[in-house]
């Protein structure tokens, strides 16, 4: 009996289990599919159930945001581990509570809120009924209708039409000519609100087609047209491997989309909340987002910052300058850094005999009342212009094909900048008298530079002579010197003694190699130009090679210097006494008349600014290698507080004092503001501050008060700037951040605070165990932020410094506000790479020398 019963339990549990299955899947409330949405199936917020797209990559659902009881239908990115929202159905209708259904009616999806009250539709207009309808999320994150046999091709209505504020690969953005209908983006109104904000992105067709940021209708940013190869007016947007850029204009459509070659990687365009437009990449396995560019960044990505006739140059002061045979329309505007009037002509056209003055790399003009012919090319496009007495300036449309296609402006030429590459060559037309007044002068200046260039020249040549005899004798001398001991550090050596500074009436003595300024003179080539470093507040660097092939470093303080004698005695005896890895080391020193110079160990590498702030060789350094470098920083600072033989404060560190030698350890240099104080000292006050506009701590830079605690802000700073790449002092975005640390202290309030890391730093292969590392570098802007607090009494020992950022598992504290350095503030641009002369301005009756970073 039992072997005939054994097969009827078996066949009665199976019964079960299948009639089981098919309750759940023909039951409304568990109805639905992977990826689709039939005619038949429902989806709710209580069900909690959602719709994934094959491959997983995007998920469709009901969410909540942040604290609001307001619901929303959406679709965000399922792989991310920040929740990242691409699509809003209902962001300016939210369902107020849990009651929505989101279902098939007719042929339109609705969602439907609380009494079955319409919240959401494709507001699609009725058609066919005889074939069903569904809905279905695509891989790409495409949300479509179609009719569920497929047999009529298409889609009814798909999400990819109607976007909210972020444009995916295979998204288009521009006009369909055929509906009408513009794709634009939009804003959410903030960072827990999804709903439609002032901000837009959104093409304009008239003319040259170009895309529009705009804060309602007043534009913000212009992309300046399509060259052939990117916007013009946004260099940032250079070509990738893993990314391809198109943009189409036929009679079907205009429009702008982008496609992903490697599809593990993920890429989105937003317009954000603040008003900027962000390019943002993902590289699985990392936490979050990686901010691959922004605009604006700057001043001049601002639309019509110069007026008519202006353009633009970060790298100018003022920033706004006329072009050749044009002069500033209010001159007292102009000399008050305000260009907004523009410029006019000096000579009005004639119309005939008129030329042209060529711009180089530059972001062409509004285009959208120009005239375009693509099927001529450069010279064509330069004889029409010249024949038509409206004509003010031509260019080519397309850079792909250089001289090919023909673009020419009638009107004013409004919102002009120029890039250090990139851009567009344009031509505006000026009157013949200004082209034959830059002739004439150009003529002048350089018949009198040759006049001048040859007296000179002989000047130069006596002069020569002259001190050729005077230290004659004195170089003779030094070369059988060389010969006979055959290094010259060992002569100096054998001359060094307890000598004392002329002048100096202090009775402590200093042991310390002294060379010759002849021997100086030689090693750098009589302080050649061709071997200078770099320069600074006191003076030039030189490179210079002693008789043994030695290689060195010579600080040759100006005489007109903010370094004294005190200063310079300040350094040599300090420096002399001070022995670390992460320490720059002296090697000697010369006095001679009104020579001041010192002998550094020579770097290969220079000084840290010029890797961080380099768009060439910030590349160089990868996460590891900048971890290390604020690690060695660190280590340093902290053997000046506490393990020297002197408590020392520095009060000038900043990222031109770190040099880095052949294996990049950094070097804490140039100790003439640097300060010793007794053990039992905690803080010091001066009335003349010294040092660096945006590593200044407030408590130094408004009251003179300075301690190892400044030093901890200075570190801060330079932490921040190390893993951001870019410089506090004169940091403008489009969030109005007063500088880096408030962009830093606002992403990291906002939970984002990967976004402020260096886009070089992020995009390192992710195969490589010594990049990319989310949760340190997050751990390393907690320390930042720990070190820039306002309140000195807030910030961190070095010794927790240290601690902190050699160890995972040391508790890090929840930093509180930054000091921000208000009172010292003025405008200055972090990109130019021109050097500046020092400044001073007063706070509180307090004489502040800003030194500018070498």
């Amino acid at each position: 009996m039992k072997g005939v019963r054994k097969p009827y339990h078996h066949s009665y549990t199976f019964s079960f289990l299948l009639v089981f299955v098919v309750l759940i899947l023909f039951h409304p409330a568990f109805s639905i599919s992977v990826n689709t949405l039939s005619s038949t199936e429902t989806l709710t917020i209580s069900s909690n159930r959602t719709i994934v797209s094959p491959g997983d990559d995007f998920e469709l659902g009901f969410f909540k945001t942040g604290t609001s009881s307001l619901w929303y239908l959406g679709i965000w990115y399922k792989k991310v581990p920040q929740r990242t929202y691409a699509w809003v159905a209902n962001r300016d209708n939210p369902l107020s509570n849990s009651i929505g259904t989101l279902k098939i009616s007719g042929r339109n999806l609705v969602l439907l809120g609380h009494s079955n009250k319409l919240v959401w539709s494709t507001n699609l207009t009725s058609g066919n009924l005889r074939s069903p309808v569904m809905a279905e999320l695509l891989a790409n994150g495409n949300f479509v209708m179609r009719y569920s046999n497929n047999d009529q091709g298409g889609f009814l209505w798909q999400s990819f039409d109607y976007p909210t504020d972020t444009l995916l690969p295979q998204m288009k953005l521009g006009w369909d000519r055929k509906t009408g209908l513009n794709r634009i983006l939009r804003s959410w109104r903030s960072l827990d609100d999804p709903s439609s904000s002032n901000y837009s992105y959104k093409l304009e067709t008239r003319g040259f087609p170009e895309f529009f940021l705009l804060d309602e209708d007043v534009p913000v940013h212009r992309s300046g047209p399509w060259d052939g190869i990117q916007f013009s007016g946004i260099p940032e947007m250079r070509q990738l491997n893993y990314m391809v850029y198109n943009f189409t204009e036929n009679r079907d459509e205009i429009s702008y989309t982008f496609q992903m070659t490697n599809h593990s990687i993920y890429s989105r365009l937003t317009v954000s909340f603040s008003g900027s437009l962000k390019r943002f990449i993902y590289i699985p396995p990392s936490y979050g987002w990686n901010q691959f560019w922004s605009i604006p960044t700057d001043d001049c990505y601002m639309y019509l910052g110069c007026g008519p006739y202006g353009y633009c140059d970060v790298n100018t002061s003022p920033m706004c300058n006329c072009i050749r045979g044009f002069k500033p329309r209010n001159l007292q505007e102009w000399v008050l850094r305000d260009g907004s009037s523009g410029c006019v002509r000096k000579t009005q056209l004639s119309c005939r005999g008129d030329g042209f003055v060529q711009l180089k790399k530059i972001k062409l003009p509004d285009t959208t009342s120009v005239t375009v012919d693509r099927r001529i090319g450069s010279k064509e496009c330069k004889k029409r212009c010249l024949n038509d007495c409206n004509c003010t300036a031509f260019a080519n449309a397309d850079n792909k094909n250089e001289g090919s296609g023909c673009v020419i402006w009638t009107g004013e030429l409004v919102d002009i900048r120029n890039y250090a590459t990139g851009g567009q060559n344009l031509y505006v037309r000026i009157a013949a008298a200004d082209i034959d007044k830059g002739v004439k002068v150009s003529g002048k200046i350089i018949g009198l530079i040759a006049g001048v260039s040859i007296m000179l020249l002989l000047s130069f040549t006596m002069l020569c002579i002259w001190k050729r005899k005077q230290k004659g004798a004195r170089a003779r001398e030094i070369v059988y010197q060389e010969k006979t001991q055959d290094l010259i550090m060992n002569e100096v050596a054998m001359k060094s003694s307890r000598r004392h500074f002329a002048g100096d009436n202090m009775t402590e003595d200093l042991e310390f190699p002294l060379m010759e300024l002849t021997a100086v003179v030689m090693a750098t080539e009589n302080f050649s130009d061709c071997n200078e470093l770099g320069k600074g507040g006191f003076g030039i660097v030189y490179k210079g090679i002693l008789p043994d092939g030695r290689e060195i470093a010579v600080k040759r303080l100006s005489k007109m210097s903010l370094q004294g004698n005190e200063e310079f005695k300040n350094e040599v005896r300090l420096i002399a006494k001070l022995q670390h890895i992460n320490l720059v080391r002296l090697l000697g020193c010369c006095i001679d008349a009104d020579e001041k110079i010192l002998i550094y160990e020579y770097l290969e590498n220079l000084g840290l600014d010029s890797y961080l702030f380099d768009t060439t060789q910030s590349c160089k350094l990868n996460w590891q290698k900048r971890f290390d470098i604020a690690n060695g920083i660190a280590r340093g600072l902290l053997y000046l507080h506490q393990d020297s033989r002197f408590r020392i404060i520095h009060r000038d560190l900043k990222a031109s004092n770190v040099l880095l030698d052949k294996d990049l350890t950094p070097k804490i240099s140039d100790f003439g503001m640097a300060r010793i104080f007794g053990r039992d000292e905690t803080e010091a006050n001066t009335r003349t501050v010294v040092g660096t506009y945006g590593y200044m701590s407030p408590e130094y830079a408004m009251d003179g008060i300075f301690s190892m605690k400044s030093d901890v802000f200075s570190f801060g700073v330079l932490l921040l700037e190390i893993i951001s790449g870019k410089r506090n002092r004169g940091f403008y975005n489009v969030n109005h951040d007063l500088n880096l640390l408030g962009c830093v202290w606002r992403n990291w309030k906002e939970g984002k605070g990967l976004e402020i890391v260096d886009p070089v730093v992020k995009d390192s292969s992710p195969s490589s165990s010594s990049n990319f590392q989310p949760h340190e570098i997050l751990r390393c802007i907690q320390i930042g932020l720990l070190c820039v607090q306002e309140r000195a009494q807030d910030r961190p020992m070095m010794s927790s410094v240290v601690l902190m950022l050699g160890s995972e598992t040391t508790t890090i504290p929840q930093p509180k506000t930054p000091g921000f350095c208000v009172g010292i503030r003025r405008q200055t641009d972090s990109s130019s790479s021109n050097q500046r002369e020092d400044e001073s301005c007063t706070v509180n009756e307090i004489t502040v020398s800003v030194l500018e970073a070498r």
